[in-house]
């Protein structure tokens, strides 16, 4: 963009930074990562088939997660032998994303319960037992496929902690009340085995699959970064994917910001990422109804690609594996947004100051794009910016082009390049319309 243009100030507090991140982070996110705006994140493993949020009821539950009651530690593991989802379709699933523009996806290959969702030889707990395993089944195989051959690259979330491995130590339900932080550490030679079983499961991951663009680490907080070893962690996941993109819950090793269920005040100095649920839960809670509006889902996007994010957007496939029609339903009208409206958030960057125009905006090459979040009333401004280079003003959906005028102060009349208020007319736009978005394309500057 332009040099005069005041664009959003990167040099704010990031609310996640307690480690640095790892000092290739931004050469590993620039390749593709920095540049896709949206992403697909995928909750699915064998307790959907009972309706349970992942992991979380084994402990009784956790603050900020309203549908996780308490399951004994036996009836939540149960569905791991019955597991056979008959309308799993990851393909569909992967047409759903790229319709919606979606770059990336994120698939929990195991969460902190310990079921891994292949047919990994490092554990007993896998889809392997399952009727759907026995038939020759693999999420992650079929999850990997799908996307890779949708063109969506593919990530995949795995959690640190395992709650039903023996040398973690499993969680047992005398257990409770859950102690955050406070986990039982186990010996180390039982720690050492845990360890190596960390390796191999991503081994198996990285090699089994084809390429892995991304690996999306949770459950960190239990131990330190040396207890995990991140760094040796993070060595072995290079030996065997170099150009991987590694999230910040590896302790000091990741390449980007992971702010969960909320969008940073600011912009952030470093790559991030938003992830947020369709509704209140991860995984398919039936009882969880309290989904937001698409108005609220397109806004959280453009506010995310505003700051200079992604928005992981979540989805939690039904106990047969099939998508919930809400869910569906708001893909939908997401895609129908972005059909017209991706370039504002596709390779962009964060745009104006607030004072500069009220709403968030976006910028990329000579373009700067507002979105229109309340429904505009006679005439958008836009402050500090240069007027005279000012080239076109036109609605991104349509192409339609918007009349607009400036002006700038007396002594400006004397600069051949002024900084100046830009008013847009839109008294003539259909009125309703989902969060418009506005170019403003200007001239580039003279040498």
């Amino acid at each position: 963009m332009t040099d005069e243009v005041v664009w959003a100030d990167e040099k704010v507090h990031d609310p996640k930074a307690d480690a640095p991140l790892s000092p290739q982070a931004k050469e590993h996110t620039a390749a593709w990562f920095s540049a896709a705006g949206l992403g697909m994140f995928i909750h699915y493993d064998h307790a959907s088939q009972q309706g349970l949020e992942a992991s979380w009821p084994l402990l009784g539950g956790v603050a900020g997660l309203g549908y996780s009651p308490t399951a004994a530690v036996a009836d939540y593991h149960r569905s791991a032998a019955t597991f056979d989802p008959e309308h799993w379709d990851p393909a569909e699933l992967a047409r759903h994303a790229a319709a919606a523009g979606m770059q990336y996806a994120v698939f929990t290959a195991r969460h902190h319960s310990g079921w891994s969702s292949w047919p990994s030889n490092a554990s007993d707990r896998t889809i392997a037992t399952s009727p759907y395993g026995q038939r020759g089944g693999d999420l992650v195989k079929e999850y990997t496929e799908a996307f890779r051959a949708a063109g969506i690259r593919v990530g995949l979330y795995y959690s640190l902690s395992d709650w039903g491995h023996p040398a973690y130590p499993a969680f047992t339900d005398e257990m409770r009340p859950y102690q955050h932080g406070g986990y039982p550490r186990s010996g180390p030679g039982e720690w050492a085995r845990y360890q190596q079983y960390l390796k191999d499961q991503l081994t198996e991951l990285l090699t089994w699959y084809g390429p892995i663009d991304l690996l999306w680490f949770d459950g960190e907080w239990e131990r330190t970064a040396d207890e995990w070893d991140t760094a040796g962690l993070e060595n072995h996941i290079r030996s065997l994917a170099p150009d991987i993109v590694i999230n910040d819950r590896l302790i000091g090793r990741g390449d980007y910001r992971t702010p969960e269920q909320f969008i940073p005040a600011q912009p952030l100095a470093e790559p991030w990422e938003c992830c947020m649920t369709m509704c209140d839960t991860w995984s398919y809670v039936p009882e969880d109804q309290n989904y937001k509006t698409l108005h609220e889902i397109v806004r959280t996007l453009v506010e995310v690609a505003a700051k200079g994010g992604n928005l992981l957007l979540n989805i939690g496939p039904r106990a047969d594996g099939s998508l919930a029609p809400e869910q569906a339903r708001l893909l939908d009208g997401l895609a129908a947004w972005m059909q017209g409206n991706s370039a504002s958030v596709h390779g962009v960057q964060p745009g104006m100051e607030p004072w500069q125009y009220y709403g968030p905006s976006t910028a990329a090459n000579d373009n700067v794009y507002l979105f229109a979040l309340a429904e505009p009333v006679e005439t958008v401004t836009v402050r500090s910016i240069p007027v005279r280079r000012v080239k076109s003003v036109r609605l991104l959906r349509s192409g339609t082009e918007l009349p607009f005028s400036h002006r700038t102060t007396l002594d400006d009349r004397f600069l051949s390049d002024p900084l100046g208020e830009l008013s847009i007319d839109v008294s003539g736009l259909e009125k309703g319309a989902l969060v418009p978005v506005f170019v403003v394309e200007l001239e580039p500057k003279s040498a």
